[in-house]
């Protein structure tokens, strides 16, 4: 690191001095902005995007570097590449995947010409286009089957008996983390990162922490709640635990006892889905459905942003559009100017 950083331009260097490779240029970005305090989840992502454009077009100067030379590995992730999933896909990727791509050569480029002087190639790249997919909710009908497949297993029947159906092992924590998203909206992350003493099942107060260890995005912790059949799910599924009082346990814990991430709580949500015959289950959806019907049952947007933790209004305002609820009048309703008579 200290040699990256000697090799950094300062004012009046030429950029025909500095000398610097891809591999290292990506090291040195990484940890700046590691040390900027972006989430795990971003620098993961940054990361596995380099380094793959890094495999494909090899290790050269970054003066080297054209416009070209981005484009081109854009348009072989469009035609010819095939990703492998963790669940045996290889459908191109989506557009919205490639925007990503072209969002992390402009904050890596941006950064080199901020700390180098170099040029910046992806400046002069159009942002790829993508169509929004709509956002997609569980309905009631669809909770109460992912509840019920929560409990038992798949309808069996063997040659000497009729069909039966056993209750599953882990029913309780599987309910008991299906009824918290739902009544939450956490992030996947968000879940996973819960420890025994986020959560005050007398108020039903959760509480998402600062920071990496919160695993909120951008590191923006908040308080959240849970109403009394949640609780009542969670209290239950701790009491069968033998660590169900210790305050630094992981709320919810896998068969191996250890904490849940968002790989296997998606892996999770998706056989729930499949034993209740429902497509497209997974962790995010709670979030979608916990926002709509918030709204619908006369909650407000403003303190649903904070619930969710939202930055900005934007995306709470196209859950509004699809919950039909209107923006302008409920801030007209909480205004605060307006309600002091000023």
């Amino acid at each position: 690191m200290e040699e990256f950083l000697m090799n950094r331009s300062s004012p009046g260097t030429s950029k025909s001095k500095v000398s610097l490779s891809l591999a290292k240029a990506i090291d040195g970005f990484l940890k700046f902005k590691t040390a900027e305090g972006l989430s795990q989840r971003t620098i993961t992502s940054y990361e596995f995007t380099l380094g793959h454009w890094l495999k494909y077009i090899g290790d050269r100067e970054v003066s080297d570097i054209q416009s070209s030379d981005l484009t081109g590995y854009m348009a072989w992730l469009r035609t010819e590449y095939k990703p492998r999933r963790w669940n045996g896909s290889s459908e191109p990727l989506s557009a919205k995947s490639i925007r990503n791509v072209w969002v992390t050569f402009r904050s890596f480029f941006g950064w080199l010409q901020v700390e180098f002087k170099f040029p910046n190639p992806a400046k002069e790249i159009t942002a790829p286009k993508f169509q929004k997919h709509p956002v997609e909710t569980f309905s009631k009908e669809d909770v109460e089957k992912i509840l019920k497949a929560c409990v038992y297993s798949r309808e069996s029947q063997t040659e000497e008996r009729k069909k039966f159906v056993m209750r599953r092992p882990s029913s309780n924590r599987d309910q008991a983390i299906v009824l918290m998203l739902l009544d939450t909206g956490l992030r996947a992350t968000e879940l996973c990162s819960l420890i025994v003493n986020d959560v005050d099942l007398k108020t039903g107060k959760v509480t998402i922490r600062h920071g990496v260890a919160g695993g909120a995005k951008g590191g923006k912790g908040r308080t959240v709640y849970l109403g009394k059949v949640a609780r009542k799910a969670v209290w239950r599924y701790l009491a069968s635990r033998e660590d169900g009082d210790d305050p630094d346990a992981p709320l919810f814990i896998s068969h191996a006892d250890r904490a849940f991430n968002k790989d296997s709580l998606r892996v999770l949500i998706n056989r729930l889905g499949d034993r209740a015959e429902i497509k497209k289950a997974y962790p995010h959806k709670f979030r979608h459905t916990f926002a709509i019907t918030y709204l619908r049952s006369g909650g407000d947007v403003f303190t649903l942003q904070s619930l969710l933790g939202h930055g900005s209004l934007d995306m709470v305002r196209h859950y509004a559009q699809i919950a039909e609820v209107d923006v302008e009048q409920a801030h007209r309703k909480a205004s605060p100017a307006d309600n002091m008579r000023l």
